[in-house]
């Protein structure tokens, strides 16, 4: 199973990269763990994180082909 990531804005600079991909992630809660353990900076920002692209809560399962995002705060004007 793979799942691909993306970071965006401050995320993106921590991490050095827009995007990773990774394998055999069952949940958001692992694959949370295993992106912070990576990139532990990560935890000092407030973000939110979607699902092919719908903002969730809470631990969804993941399935193959799945894009993760993780999202700064935004600010439009």
């Amino acid at each position: 199973m793979k799942t691909d990531i993306l970071f965006f804005g401050i995320l993106a600079e921590i991490a050095g990269t827009d995007s990773i991909n990774v394998k055999d992630q069952p949940d958001l809660k692992h694959l949370t763990e295993l992106v912070l353990n990576k990139f532990p900076e990560i935890r000092h920002y407030n973000y939110r994180v979607s699902v092919n692209r719908v903002l969730v809560d809470g631990n969804p399962n993941l399935n193959d082909g799945d894009e993760v995002a993780f999202l700064p705060p935004f600010a439009g004007g």
